[in-house]
Formats: structure tokens, C-alpha cells, sequence
């Protein structure tokens, strides 16, 4: 069931899983403040009993990035210019790109767990698409970068905090500095990728591993996804072992049914 189709994105919905697909290979599926928009509005219009969001990508690059258009003067159409937006004040600039990092926040919220499946170029602003996953699932031809400080900029579409858990500070220092490619073999290696297989196996991959993760119960996984992503964001080791101690009492009573 297809519950949004708008600027270059879809929403489709199949029981637990719902898969959201960046959808203009003629333009390598190149990023704009509309299919931002977009992105934000499927993450709101997931229906309840979703457990799995898968994002992929028609053709054959994941993301090319931003596109370059909103760099000239001109802009996109309807869109505010980002040379015009330089201009602007320290809170209109602030409160733009916030509602910009809404398309890549939400991807880890604790109710669902999200799966990139990422194939040929995933530049710029489709790296960080693809950092937003919980999961990334890579084609053997995939190839990130981050070139957002080789033109004087920084990631600020919520990439680096991933980039730094997935791969280390000095790595991910090195990676954005640099702004060279990354590719299959270095993302598995480096834990910046999950699983990479062949292009051909991509789709079919990401079916097994959703199948996998929909076999333990719903509210387990929402409780473990919980833990370690309080682990992961700097809980001590004694506030971490109060987390486990508190989440596996609830565990105990909402099996035995003493939480009613």
C-alpha cells in the first residue's frame, strides 16, 4: 500500500515492513529541501504496527548528494536560496537547518528499526541519509563520501555523530577532511556497513535480514534498542547497568502480566 509519492520520495507500507524509496534516478536521486520535506512527512505517516523501515534507492546511485542548484543564485524553484540564506539571521539559519535534519533524525526513533540499503554513490547528503539508518546494508559498487568540507561547508544533515560511532573520531576525521571515497571492502571492514553483497542480492538481503528482525518480540527489541543506544551516547557504565536492571523489570512483568 503506497501512503505518499511526492518530490522524489515513496512511501510503501506491507505489515510491519514499510520501505521508503528515493525516487529520481535520472538525477541520482539528488537531495533538495522538498523531498526533505518529504522524507519528514513519511517518517509522521508511518502507521503503528510498523516494526522495519527499509530505505532504498531506484537506479543506479543510493544519493548524489545535495542538488548543486541550491547553491546558485537562482535557487531551486520555490525554495529559498542557500546564498540567500547566508544572509539571513543566526536564529533563521538555526531554525532553517533544523527543520531540514527532521528528514534525518527520525530514522532512530526507538519504535522501529531502520534499514539503508545503499548502492553506487552515496555522497554528501546521501551519506548522511544513509548514517541514519540504524542498519546499512551496502552493493559491493557502493562508494561514500562526505565532500561537504571540500567545499567549505560541514555535515550538518545529522551525519556525524553516526559517522563517529560507526567508524572512530580519527577516522571520521580523515573521511571528512579528505572527502575521498570510501568504498564496499573499507565500509564492511571499518563497521560503516553492516553487510555488503553483491548489487544483485541488495533487495534481497535487506527481505532476509527485515525477516530476522521481525522474529523477536516487538516490545524486546524497542526495549534493547533503548539500551544501547543509551550506551552508545555516553551513559556510565553504572548508569547503564541501572538502565538494564530497570528495562528487564519491565520485561518480567509485562511477560508474567503483573503490569496490568
Amino acid at each position: 500500500m503506497t501512503l505518499l509519492d511526492k518530490d522524489g520520495v515513496r512511501l510503501a507500507v506491507d505489515g510491519a515492513v514499510a520501505t521508503v524509496t528515493l525516487a529520481n534516478p535520472a538525477k541520482r536521486n539528488a537531495q533538495s529541501p522538498a523531498l526533505w520535506r518529504a522524507l519528514t512527512e513519511a517518517g509522521r505517516a508511518l502507521p503503528g504496527d510498523v516494526r522495519i523501515v527499509v530505505l532504498r534507492a531506484e537506479g543506479k546511485s543510493f544519493s548524489a548528494g545535495l542538488d548543486r542548484q541550491a547553491f546558485t543564485p537562482e535557487g531551486i524553484d520555490g525554495e529559498l536560496s542557500f546564498l540567500d540564506l547566508a544572509h539571513a539571521s543566526d536564529e533563521t539559519v538555526d531554525e532553517t537547518i533544523a527543520v531540514f535534519q527532521e528528514a534525518f533524525s527520525w530514522w532512530r526513533r526507538p519504535d522501529v528499526i531502520s534499514i539503508a540499503a545503499v548502492q553506487g554513490h552515496a555522497i554528501g547528503a546521501g551519506f548522511q541519509l544513509a548514517l541514519a539508518a540504524d542498519i546499512r546494508v551496502c552493493a559491493d559498487d557502493v562508494q561514500f563520501a562526505m565532500r561537504e568540507t571540500s567545499l567549505g561547508l560541514v555535515p550538518d544533515l545529522a551525519g556525524t555523530h553516526p559517522l563517529v560511532a560507526a567508524v572512530g573520531y580519527s577516522r571520521a576525521l580523515e573521511i571528512c577532511a579528505t572527502g575521498r571515497f570510501v568504498h564496499a571492502s573499507e565500509a564492511e571492514r571499518t563497521g560503516l556497513a553492516n553487510l555488503v553483497v553483491p548489487a544483485e542480492d541488495l533487495d534481497g538481503a535487506v527481505a532476509d535480514l527485515s525477516a530476522a528482525l521481525l522474529g523477536a518480540p516487538r516490545d524486546a527489541v524497542i526495549e534493547t534498542k533503548s539500551l544501547l543506544q543509551g550506551a552508545a551516547s555516553g551513559r556510565s557504565y553504572e548508569e547503564q547497568l541501572a538502565a538494564e536492571r530497570a528495562a528487564q523489570t519491565r520485561r518480567f512483568r509485562d511477560l508474567a502480566g503483573a503490569g496490568e
